[in-house]
């Protein structure tokens, strides 16, 4: 396993972070291909024994049960100092006009009902899931820093969401004395490269670590173009909503990730990978495992090391896409 900093700070991630929205329970969400805990244990487990110390799980997903489990496992596989947890906050978790967003009121709930869920005193990284149109960013910032202020959290960071957006927060924190956001979590695939405009160069200027979720385009770069297999590519319509509605400009980039991997000898997965780890913003991408088999392929990136020549290659065929994961 390779480690780095998160953006510009001195904490220490390992370079694939475990996803754990696979996770849960399917009686409590939408998504019914998700692990229960017997499966998901496993999968923990051996990721911290590969060397993984990074976590990335959210409060709704399967509505607290995937911290619930993800909590249980690194009280009893590791210890707490030498793992790195993030959680995330926003998604609507009951009923009511403050059932979900970013008020000073949620976030202060959610924070102390994430700990307890995940038996824990602090989380490493509080990331905020998307961006909240009905509340004053400068409420939002405030009540972050306070949590690290409280010995909650240890940093903040963010997740889909225009870079103006972006931007703007990291100002008004500045301009206030405020906790700055550490690190993006976007989505950024070869199939979806719209970060590139101009949240990945923002974050390259001021240090922000960057870690992609759907890097493998939910499976799509890991097969052939044609081939829907899966239950989750049958059953999660997130999925569907931002990759079926895909051109048949996406399959030469498909077809050309195939066309490395059997260059290098190696999987669809690792080129996709390798790809993502070359980006200079890039920390760590999100690795979403349901098999022990996903985490040992997702190793397998490092070892790949793609030329210059390699990544046109890949980029050339990108046509633009509509946003997708945030509004």
């Amino acid at each position: 396993m390779e480690y780095a900093r998160l953006g510009n700070t001195g904490l220490k991630v390992s370079r694939l972070c475990l996803g754990c929205m696979g996770f849960g329970d399917a009686e409590r969400w939408i998504h019914k291909w998700v692990l229960n805990e017997d499966a998901s244990r496993p999968i923990i487990q051996k990721a911290l024994e590969m060397g993984v110390n990074f976590f990335d799980t959210a409060n709704v997903y399967s509505l607290g049960a995937s911290e619930e489990i993800l909590g249980r496992a690194l009280k009893d596989f590791a210890k707490r100092d030498e793992v790195v947890i993030a959680t995330k906050v926003h998604g609507k978790m009951f009923e009511g006009p403050n059932g979900s967003g970013l008020s000073r009121k949620a976030i202060l709930s959610e924070i102390d009902k994430s700990l307890k869920r995940l038996e824990t005193d602090y989380v490493d990284l509080y990331i905020i899931h998307r961006w909240d149109y009905e509340t004053p960013i400068e409420e939002t910032m405030e009540a972050l820093n306070d949590v690290v202020r409280a010995g909650k959290a240890r940093y903040i960071g963010a997740s889909a969401m225009w870079a103006w957006q972006f931007q703007k927060a990291q100002r008004i924190a500045e301009k206030n004395g405020w906790t700055r956001f550490v690190s993006m979590q976007d989505h950024l695939n070869l199939i979806y490269r719209e970060e590139e405009r101009e949240m990945l160069p923002f974050c390259r200027d001021e240090k922000i670590g960057v870690t992609p979720y759907s890097p493998l385009a939910s499976g799509r770069l890991t097969r052939d173009w044609s081939v829907q297999d899966t239950l989750r590519a049958e059953t999660d319509q997130i999925q569907k909503m931002k990759y079926d509605a895909a051109t048949e400009s996406d399959r030469p980039v498909v077809e050309r990730v195939a066309e490395l991997a059997k260059k290098y000898g190696a999987s669809r997965a690792h080129i996709a990978l390798a790809w993502l780890l070359h980006k200079e913003a890039v920390t760590a991408p999100i690795i979403g495992a349901t098999k022990i088999s996903h985490l040992e392929e997702a190793i397998g990136a490092f070892a790949v090391k793609l030329t210059p020549e390699d990544v046109t290659y890949l980029e050339e065929p990108y046509q633009p896409h509509r946003i997708v994961g945030h509004q």
